[in-house]
């Protein structure tokens, strides 16, 4: 999604998944930053503003997941959003999803560890 991610994860063996979300969003930050400082166009310099730090809001939604149901329905509304936001006709189409890696077995940008098995069918309704 052009502006905001979904992402699922177990919780970590040690610490809390606000530490890992922090660890995620502050380790894109500062290569974004840096990126952005030292070969940027104009154009996203001025997003960025000259004194800016933040590329993140403050806060992530969270949703605990309990069963492999709600696992199913958690995975397919994320594969779903970018065809309901009208960016491409067909989950696989977005190049920032797992949906191919689900589907196909193919090994894609997004990369997954299986925690158990879950398979989604190309062309299935979601749920």
């Amino acid at each position: 999604m052009p502006e905001h991610i979904h992402l699922l994860i177990s919780e970590p063996e040690k610490g809390d998944p606000s530490k890992v979300m922090q660890a995620l969003k502050q380790g894109f930050a500062r290569r974004l930053l840096r990126q952005v400082r030292r070969r940027g166009t104009a154009a996203q310099q001025e997003l960025f503003g000259q004194r800016s730090e933040h590329v993140w809001q403050h806060r992530f939604y969270d949703f605990n997941v309990w069963s492999k149901r709600k696992r199913i329905e958690k995975l397919r509304y994320m594969h779903r959003n970018p065809v309901q936001r009208g960016l491409v006709a067909e989950p696989e189409q977005w190049r920032w999803s797992s949906f191919r890696s689900y589907a196909y077995g193919e090994a894609g940008r997004v990369r997954i560890n299986q925690w158990g098995a879950v398979i989604i069918r190309p062309g299935a309704k979601a749920a």
